[in-house]
C-alpha cells in the first residue's frame, strides 16, 4: 500500500514540477514527502555540496560499543552458507553500534562534511544523515546511478593501487555494478557504464578512507518527470546496499540482520521542478530512547575474510568533522 501512495506522491509532484523534498525508508514502509515551500524546521538538508576534507579534526569524541566479533561472525558465516548454496553472490551485511558522544543530532547535522546530509525528526523519527554516496541523478532526460563499493584506509602504503588490484573487491563491485545496469535497463534505454572503479576520497573523522565508486547512466523520455515515482520505486532498495540477485538477498538479509534499518540504506533526495538528485543513505545516526545508533556495513562474497569484514563496519562508524 505505501509503494502505492509513495508512486502517486511522486508522479503528482513531478507532473506539476512543484520542487520537493523525499525521503524513502529501505523497505518503503516509511516515506516523506514534501514541498520544498512547505519544509518545516526541524527538517534540513544539503545536497552535492562541496567536500572539504582539508580540515580534518585528528580527535573527535566518538565511543563506539559494537556487536561483538562473534556476533557478527554467527551471522557472516550464515550468509557463507547462502552463497555456497547459489542464493546470493553478493549479500551487504549491516549492524547497529551503540555510540556516546558529547554531540547533538542538530550538532552533527551542523559539523560534518559530507556530500549529502540529512538531519530528520518527526514524532516517530529522529536521525541525521551524512552520507558520501550519490543514488540517481536526473538531468537532461539522463539518469545517472554511482554506486559504491570498496573501501580503504588511505595511509595504508600503495592504497589505491592494493584496493584496485583487489580479488575479493573487484568481485564486489562488478556485480554490483552489472546489477544496477539491470536496474537502469528496467526504465531506461541505451544503458551504459560511463567510468568503472573510480577513486574517491572521503573525510572519515580520524583517518582519510579512498572509497570506489562507478557511473552507470541510461536515457530516459522526455516525460520522465510524470513517471518519478514509478523509476524510483521500480529500481529500490539500491543496489549497492543490498546485493544479488536482489529480491532474494534482500530476504536472505532480513532474517540474519535481526533488526530494523528503517531509514538507514534508503534514499533522500530533491527534486527542483527540472532535474533531480538523491542519494543512499549511509552514514546514519539515530536516536531511540535516548540511545544513539550508529548503522553500518560493507558487502560480502564468497572471498571475504570475517575479521576484515567487522573491521570495515567499525571504520564506517565516524563522524567527518
Amino acid at each position: 500500500m505505501s509503494k502505492q501512495l509513495i508512486k502517486d506522491k511522486l508522479n503528482k509532484f513531478g507532473s506539476l514540477k512543484e520542487p520537493f523534498l523525499f525521503v524513502l525508508s529501505y523497505d518503503l514502509n516509511k516515506f516523506y514527502i514534501e514541498k520544498l515551500s512547505s519544509l518545516p524546521r526541524d527538517i534540513k538538508f544539503q545536497i552535492n555540496e562541496n567536500q572539504d576534507i582539508s580540515n580534518m579534526t585528528k580527535k573527535i569524541d566518538l565511543q563506539k560499543l559494537p556487536i561483538s566479533f562473534l556476533e557478527y561472525k554467527k551471522k557472516f558465516d550464515i550468509l557463507q552458507e547462502e552463497i555456497k548454496n547459489g542464493n546470493s553472490y553478493l549479500l551487504n551485511l549491516t549492524a547497529k553500534t551503540k555510540i556516546k558522544t558529547s554531540y547533538s543530532l542538530d550538532e552533527i547535522y551542523e559539523n560534518t562534511k559530507s556530500k549529502f546530509k540529512l538531519r530528520f525528526k518527526n514524532k516517530n523519527d529522529n536521525f541525521v544523515c551524512f552520507s558520501p554516496e550519490r543514488f540517481v541523478q536526473i538531468k537532461d532526460n539522463k539518469i545517472s546511478t554511482f554506486p559504491m563499493k570498496g573501501t580503504i584506509d588511505a595511509t595504508i602504503k600503495d592504497a589505491k593501487k592494493k584496493i584496485l588490484a583487489n580479488k575479493k573487491e573487484m568481485a564486489e563491485h562488478t556485480m554490483v555494478v552489472d546489477l544496477l545496469r539491470n536496474d537502469l535497463g528496467i526504465i531506461g534505454s541505451n544503458v551504459r557504464v560511463e567510468n568503472f572503479r573510480y577513486i574517491d576520497k572521503i573525510n572519515a573523522g580520524d583517518k582519510e578512507l579512498l572509497q570506489v565508486s562507478s557511473k552507470i547512466s541510461a536515457s530516459l523520455e522526455s516525460n520522465w518527470h510524470e513517471k518519478l515515482g514509478d523509476i524510483l520505486i521500480s529500481i529500490l532498495p539500491a543496489g549497492s546496499i543490498t546485493g544479488t540477485p536482489k529480491k532474494k538477498t534482500i530476504e536472505i538479509l532480513e532474517k540474519v540482520e535481526d533488526y530494523e534499518r528503517d531509514f538507514y540504506t534508503g534514499v533522500f533526495g530533491i527534486f527542483d521542478g527540472k532535474n533531480l538528485d538523491s542519494c543512499v543513505m549511509i552514514r546514519f545516526i539515530e536516536e531511540k530512547e535516548s540511545q544513539l545508533y550508529y548503522k553500518s556495513g560493507g558487502g560480502i562474497t564468497c572471498d571475504s575474510e570475517a575479521s576484515l569484514e567487522y573491521e570495515e563496519l567499525l571504520d564506517k562508524v565516524y563522524l567527518p568533522f
